[in-house]
């Protein structure tokens, strides 16, 4: 599975489930904590620079930027994507039983699926991501545009095109996502410091 748009590095508070640390069920993990552990398990010699880190409620998604390669100076766009697509191919193969044994570890710490991609000058992949159901309901209006994202060939099902609406907001509306997301922070930093905390 391939991502086109660039990953920004998300901070995020995730409740998880750490049965290891306390029997009092979830505890909060923040996103310093996760990126932390990755960053102290992850070989140096891998990337080129600490890994972009997406976290949400079921997966930590870990996508490292390789070197560059070097190639000359003038070389043709078509054997630059593929002499990149081709160094991600040799870093997945290479380094597949350590990343598994990695994100084994982080699984049983943390309560959620680490999966993995790469970078390298403009070809990112993503090895493995986690595709989730999830259940909706919709009014007929709401049926209406999916239903027109499947007739027009967008979209083969209802569930591809509830995926590519999700898509385009998420494309459309990262600057409002982002503020959500910080206020989300902050509440939580508040509840954090409560009489129950």
């Amino acid at each position: 599975m391939e991502s086109s748009k660039s990953e920004s590095r998300t901070k995020r508070t995730a409740r998880v489930e750490r049965p290891s640390r306390s029997s009092s069920g979830s505890e909060m993990i923040s996103f310093e904590e996760i990126s932390g552990w990755i960053i102290g398990r992850l070989p140096e010699s891998w990337f080129e620079q600490a890994p972009t880190m997406t976290i949400d409620h079921d997966e930590i998604l870990i996508i490292g930027r390789l070197p560059a390669l070097d190639l000359g100076d003038e070389v043709d766009p078509v054997a630059k994507a593929a002499a990149e697509a081709g160094r991600i191919t040799r870093f997945r193969e290479e380094t597949r039983e350590e990343r598994m044994a990695i994100a084994r570890e982080g699984q049983q710490h943390f309560g959620k699926v680490i999966s993995w991609g790469a970078e390298i000058g403009g070809t990112k992949h993503i090895f493995t991501n986690l595709s989730i159901p999830v259940m909706t309901r919709l009014r007929q209006s709401e049926r209406t545009v999916l239903d027109t994202l499947v007739d027009s060939g967008v979209a083969r099902s209802r569930s591809d095109a509830l995926a590519w609406c999700v898509k385009l907001v998420a494309t459309n509306a990262d600057e409002w996502l982002l503020k959500l997301r910080k206020a989300m922070e902050s509440v939580e930093t508040i509840r954090q410091q409560g009489p129950l905390a």
